[in-house]
This record gives structure tokens, C-alpha cells and sequence, in this order.
């Protein structure tokens, strides 16, 4: 609403009652910095007459004319235009309504109950499109420190030298569990989840399937793969005929090994659950995105004795996997089990750069912290000092 443009009373004072507000100070408009064009900031000073208490000042009318070039520039006489009525107290208004290859000027009004000020007028001002979002800087340099990190680990490891990677129990014992499907001469079933190609935990849990038909190959342990989505069917097909060309086995590999059931999703926990009790293989590995049949098939290979391994990033699932797998893959260690079996360097260097920049990041915000206790208790305006700057530089602008 722009009524406030007007005085909103009828009933002028009496003359000697009247007082004539004075305009903002120092008006000035330019190109709003680090933004992708479209908008001009518009800054000021209040008026002398914005005051706490007993101020006369309600409000500021923001006015913006289009400049014209040339000969025509007379025109501009009487072309602004009411945009917006900001509160008292106000210093800045951001126009988000410009063109880039237009020029404005604006006019800022302060505006009272009886009488309005005279018109402060700004320079001429135009919005551009910035390469660069200066507000993102601390991305940029927390960016930088991940990366360079990640890069160092890499060239660390490939020097030949080692580093520490947190043991995880679920893939430290995939091996074991293969011993023991070799050991009892029943097969390995290993579930991918019921996502497609496009998941990235598929993706993940595709990775681990390569690891254990490697070491499967080997021992000529049969397995079992059963799948909801035809791609999934594909690929795990390709990752396994390729991992037992790795261990010099290409003889004892077979499609029949990996199979589709069906897209839906409790048929086909059925289907895999019959899979279950009829051939009771001893190890069992879920690996993937899991929704509510997590449980009917922790608790079916639960029932038939098998070792149970789980890996999955879904939140609300975990619980039901920790409850009835002997292991559990929990999030992100199902997306470093890739490097954790590989050893490769530059996998392992990714995984422990990407762990030096979690470090990093805790360690700021526990400084960050520690400053802001300090400054509630000593109240050191030079401690205030740094935090705002710490705030300002590791808080994201929208």
C-alpha cells in the first residue's frame, strides 16, 4: 500500500503548529554487489528528525524514475513514479524490480503525519549481473582447504606410506562372513537395495558386490542376486562377470546367478524371502536403499541363522538393520566401503582428506564457541570484534 505518500489527516494545524520535516541525508543508489543483476540497493542517511522519542518521521517514500540519454533528458522532469513506503528507522530498500539496460534515479521522501520533507535525490544507478557472489567467499576458501587436503593425502599414500583409517567392524567382517558361507557350503545372498542405477547408494552397494565376488571367485562359493529393476539386473551382472575374470574364474560364472523378480516392492520382498528358506544361505548382505521391507528381511535371515550385513543411508531404516544384522553399514561408511576394501590411494586419499576437512569444520565451530563464551563473560568488546568477523565469514548469505 502507498498511501502513505499523502498526509493521512484532512485537519492541516494551525501554521504555528506546523513543522516542515527534513529529508534523509546523503542518499546513494548502486548496483546491489554479488548478485545476478536485477537489483539496485538504495542507502541513506535517517533524517535529523528520525530520532528516538517524540520523532516526527513515520516513514520514507521511495520514488524511481527511468534516466533518459541525450537530448530527451528533460523529460525526466515529473517521471517518478511511488515504488514502495519504508519504516522509520530504516537506512537501506533493495529494488528488485530493475532492468539491466536501463538507468533509475530515485528520490527518498520522508513522510509524517501532516506534512511530507522535501525530495533527497540520488546519483543515477544501473544493476549488472556479477561473476562472482563475494557473500559465497567462505565456500570458496573452506573449499579450497578440503581440496587441499584431499589432494595432499593422495600423494601421501601413493609415496608408498600409510596412514590411519578407522576400522569399520560391517566390512572388516565381510570376509569372514564369506569364510563361513565357503566353510558350511550354502550360498551368499546379497540384496542391492530397491532403487535403481540412478541412487547413489545402489550405486555404492554395487561396489561392495564387486569386492565379494572377487573374493567369492576364489573360494567358488556360490551366490545369489536377486533384483527389483532390470538395470540393476545389468550392471550387477557386468561387475561380477568382470570380478571373476579378475580372480582368473571367467569359467565359473553364470548369468543365473543374478536374476529380476519384479518392481514391486512386496513381491518382491516375498520372492526373496522364499529365496531364503528354501536354499538358507549362511551369509546375507543388504546393501542399498531400504524402505519398510528392511525388517521382514533382517528377520528372515535372522530365523535361518545367516550373518547378517547392512548398509544403507536411509535414517528411519537403521534401527530395524542394528536390531537383526549381526553388522550395520551406517550412512556414509556405506559410501566409503568402496575405498575402505579397495586400499587404492587415491580413493583412500579422498576418504581421508574429506575426514581432515570434517575436522577442520568442528574445529571452527568449536572456536567460534569459545569465543562466544569468552565475550559473555568478560564482555571484551575486542573478543566481539572477532566473532562478528568469525559470524560473518563462515555464515552463508541467502
Amino acid at each position: 500500500m502507498l498511501t502513505a505518500f499523502v498526509p493521512r489527516s484532512q485537519a492541516r494545524p494551525d501554521a504555528a503548529m506546523l513543522v516542515r520535516i527534513r529529508p534523509p541525508v546523503s542518499p546513494r543508489a548502486f548496483d546491489t554487489p554479488s548478485d545476478a543483476g536485477g537489483c539496485i540497493t538504495v542507502r541513506w542517511q535517517l533524517s535529523p528528525d528520525d530520532q528516538p522519542g517524540g520523532k516526527l518521521v513515520e516513514g520514507y517514500g521511495i520514488y524511481r524514475a527511468e534516466e533518459p540519454a541525450g537530448p530527451s533528458a528533460a523529460l525526466r522532469v515529473n517521471s517518478f513514479k511511488p515504488i514502495d513506503v519504508v519504516p522509520a528507522g530504516t537506512t537501506e530498500y533493495k529494488d528488485s524490480s530493475t532492468d539491466d539496460a536501463k538507468t533509475y534515479r530515485y528520490r527518498l521522501v520522508a513522510l509524517s503525519e501532516f506534512e511530507n520533507s522535501e525530495p533527497a535525490e540520488t546519483p543515477v544507478a544501473q544493476s549488472s549481473l556479477q561473476l562472482f557472489n563475494l557473500n559465497r567467499l567462505n565456500l570458496l576458501v573452506i573449499s579450497i582447504i578440503i581440496s587441499g587436503t584431499v589432494i595432499f593425502y593422495i600423494q601421501y599414500l601413493k609415496s608408498g606410506r600409510q596412514t590411519f583409517i578407522r576400522k569399520i567392524a560391517g566390512l572388516e567382517a565381510v570376509d569372514e562372513a564369506i569364510g563361513r558361507a565357503t566353510e558350511m557350503g550354502r550360498p551368499i545372498l546379497f540384496i542391492p537395495g530397491i532403487q535403481d542405477m540412478n541412487d547413489i547408494q545402489t550405486v555404492a552397494g554395487m561396489i561392495i558386490l564387486g569386492r565379494i565376488a572377487k573374493t567369492i571367485a576364489e573360494y567358488d562359493t556360490p551366490i545369489e542376486v536377486p533384483t527389483s529393476r532390470a538395470l540393476v539386473m545389468t550392471t550387477a551382472r557386468e561387475i561380477v562377470k568382470e570380478a571373476y575374470l579378475a580372480a582368473g574364474r571367467p569359467d565359473a560364472y553364470s548369468d543365473d546367478m543374478i536374476y529380476y523378480l519384479t518392481d514391486e516392492q512386496f513381491g518382491y520382498v516375498a520372492g526373496v524371502n522364499g529365496i531364503m528358506v528354501r536354499k538358507k544361505p549362511a551369509a546375507c548382505f543388504y546393501m542399498g536403499a531400504f524402505f519398510a521391507e528392511s525388517l521382514i528381511l533382517a528377520e528372515t535371515g535372522n530365523d535361518i541363522g545367516a550373518i547378517q550385513i547392512a548398509g544403507t543411508a536411509m535414517p528411519a531404516q537403521l534401527p530395524f538393520f542394528i536390531a537383526a544384522c549381526d553388522y550395520t553399514l551406517i550412512g556414509e561408511e556405506l559410501f566409503a566401503a568402496s575405498a575402505y576394501l579397495s586400499g587404492e590411494p587415491k580413493q583412500l586419499g579422498s576418504l581421508k582428506g574429506q575426514d581432515m576437512g570434517k575436522i577442520i569444520a568442528m574445529a571452527c565451530i568449536l572456536f567460534g564457541v569459545f569465543l562466544a563464551t569468552l565475550t559473555s563473560v568478560t564482555g571484551s568488546s575486542a573478543i566481539l570484534e572477532v566473532l562478528e568477523w568469525f559470524r560473518s565469514f563462515f555464515s552463508v548469505s541467502a
